[in-house]
C-alpha cells in the first residue's frame, strides 16, 4: 500500500493529519509547503522564519489565508489544534508546539542542528533537508534519536536520499556496490563568490549564496560525504576524483583503477561533470557468468560492472516521502551508520588574522570532502562549523583549515554538539 492511503487512514483513524513543523520559507521551504498542500493526510500546521512575513506569504501562495502569526505559545498550539495555519518568528520555539514531525530548510548549519536537538528532546521525529548540519553533527543526532525513540533524517529529493535508494536497491539484488554519487553540471569554481555570481543568481531567481555553494563544489561535497556515512562508503582521495563522464560511460569511468577505471577500489562514492546530471548512479559488479550472460541480454552491457542510474532528483517536490516514511514507519530516508566522511572548510583566497569566516556560499571559504580519519589525524575543521569563526594566522587560498588556523564559535549549538560527537567517536558514552 502507498503512503497516501496509508496516510488517509491515519487520519481518519486520529481525526487529523501529519502535523508538520517548518524552518524557513525560502526557496526550498517555499516548494515544501506547495507539494505538502497537494498531499492528503498531511500539513504543514506551523512556519518558523527570522522573516514572519515569508511564513505568511508560504501560506499564502498554498491557498491559506487565516495565519496566525507571532502569537503567545498558548494560542499557537491552540491554533495548530484547531488546524489554523501558525507563523513564528523563533525556529526553537516551533519544537514547543504540538506538531509531529519538524522539517529544517533554513539551510543554516547552526540552525539546523539546533531545530534538530531541540525538536528531538521535545519528542518530535525530524527531518532536514539542511544537508550541512547532516555531515557536522548527524551522527550524533541520529544516535540521540534513537535512543529517544524518534526518527532523525536527510529529506528525499536530494541526491545522498535518492542515491541511497540505489545503493539498496544494487544490494538487493546481489551485486556488490563499487561507487555511488552523482552528476555536477559544471566544473569546480572554487574561487565563486556571492558578487561574482550575482547576475547568474538573479536570472535563475536563486539566493547568490546557495548558487555559490554549488558552482564553488561545498554542495557536492557535502552531499556526497552524507552518503559515504549514511551507506557506509569511502572517500577515495581528497576532493574526490570528479571526472567527466556521460551516462554511457559511468560504469567504465567509475571503476577500480587497475581495471581502467578512477577508483582506488571498490565501495566509494563520488561525482562527475557531464550530462550526467541531474542524475545519481550506483555502479555495480557482478562476474557470475550466468548473471553476466542475463545482464547482456537485458541491454546492460558486457560487466562485470554494470550501471543503475536514476535521472533525476525532485529536492523539495519528493521531500515528504521523508514525513510519511518517518511518522509511518518510524525509519530514517537517510541517516549516518557510519562517520567516513568529512567535509573541511578550505580556505577560497588568502585569509588574514583577524577576519571572520562568512560560512558556506560566501567569499572566504569553501568544502572539501576528506576521509574523516585523515580530517582528525590533521586537526582539520568542518565546513559546518567555521561560520562565525575567526582567523587565527595568516593564510594562503587553497589551504585546508585546521584548529590552528581558525578559532570557533565554541558557543554555537553546532559547536557543542560536534565536540559531543567527537567524545562519542572516541568511545565514550555522551548520551547514557
Amino acid at each position: 500500500m502507498g503512503y497516501i492511503d496509508r496516510l488517509r487512514g491515519r487520519e481518519h483513524e486520529l481525526g487529523r493529519p501529519v502535523r508538520i513543523g517548518l524552518v524557513g520559507a525560502g526557496q526550498m521551504g517555499l516548494g515544501f509547503v506547495a507539494q505538502v498542500g497537494r498531499i492528503a493526510g498531511m500539513e504543514i500546521s506551523a512556519i518558523a522564519d527570522i522573516a514572519p512575513e515569508r511564513g505568511v506569504h508560504a501560506y499564502q501562495s498554498a491557498g491559506r489565508s487565516d495565519v496566525l502569526s507571532d502569537a503567545p505559545r498558548a494560542q499557537s498550539a491552540a491554533a495548530v489544534e484547531a488546524g489554523r495555519p501558525v507563523v513564528v518568528a523563533d525556529a526553537v520555539e516551533l519544537t514547543k508546539l504540538p506538531v509531529d514531525i519538524i522539517v529544517d530548510a533554513s539551510g543554516v548549519p547552526d540552525v539546523g542542528a539546533s531545530v534538530a536537538f531541540n525538536a528531538l528532546l521535545a519528542g518530535k521525529d525530524v527531518a532536514l533537508l539542511t544537508v550541512e548540519t547532516d555531515v557536522t553533527v548527524g551522527l550524533l543526532l541520529s544516535a540521540l534519536a534513537r535512543s529517544m525513540g524518534r526518527v532523525y533524517t536527510v529529506c528525499r529529493g536530494d541526491e545522498p536520499a535518492e542515491c541511497r535508494v540505489l545503493v539498496d536497491y544494487v544490494k538487493d539484488i546481489g551485486f556488490e556496490v563499487v561507487c555511488a554519487g552523482k552528476g555536477k553540471n559544471n566544473p569546480l569554481d572554487p574561487a565563486a563568490t556571492p558578487d561574482s555570481l550575482a547576475e547568474r543568481a538573479a536570472a535563475k531567481k536563486m539566493n547568490p549564496k546557495m548558487l555559490t555553494s554549488f558552482v564553488d563544489g561545498s554542495k557536492t561535497m557535502i552531499e556526497m560525504a552524507a552518503l559515504a556515512n549514511a551507506a557506509d562508503l569511502k572517500v577515495g582521495k581528497r576532493g574526490m576524483a570528479g571526472p567527466h563522464s556521460t551516462v554511457e560511460d559511468l560504469a567504465h569511468v567509475f571503476r577500480p583503477e587497475p581495471d581502467g577505471g578512477v577508483l582506488p577500489g571498490k565501495g566509494f562514492v563520488d561525482y562527475c561533470t557531464g550530462p550526467v546530471a541531474p542524475g545519481v548512479f550506483v555502479i555495480g559488479y557482478c562476474d557470475d557468468p550466468t548473471v553476466v550472460e542475463e545482464m547482456a541480454y537485458l541491454g546492460m552491457g558486457d560487466g562485470p560492472y554494470y550501471s543503475f542510474y536514476r535521472p533525476y532528483h525532485l529536492a523539495s517536490v519528493e521531500a515528504p516521502l521523508s514525513v510519511a516514511e518517518a511518522v509511518l514507519d518510524g525509519n530514517p530516508s537517510l541517516a549516518p551508520t557510519a562517520w567516513n566522511a568529512e567535509v573541511v572548510a578550505t580556505a577560497k583566497r588568502d585569509l588574514h588574522k583577524g577576519e571572520r569566516i562568512d560560512g558556506i556560499g560566501g567569499e572566504t571559504v569553501y568544502g572539501t570532502t576528506d576521509s574523516a580519519q585523515v580530517a582528525r589525524a590533521e586537526e582539520l575543521l568542518p565546513l559546518g562549523l567555521v561560520a562565525g569563526g575567526t582567523v587565527l594566522r595568516d593564510v594562503p587560498a587553497g589551504t585546508l583549515l585546521s584548529s590552528a588556523d581558525v578559532q570557533v564559535d565554541e558557543g554555537s549549538t553546532i559547536a557543542t554538539l560536534r565536540r559531543l560527537q567527537d567524545r562519542m567517536l572516541a568511545g565514550e558514552d555522551v548520551l547514557g
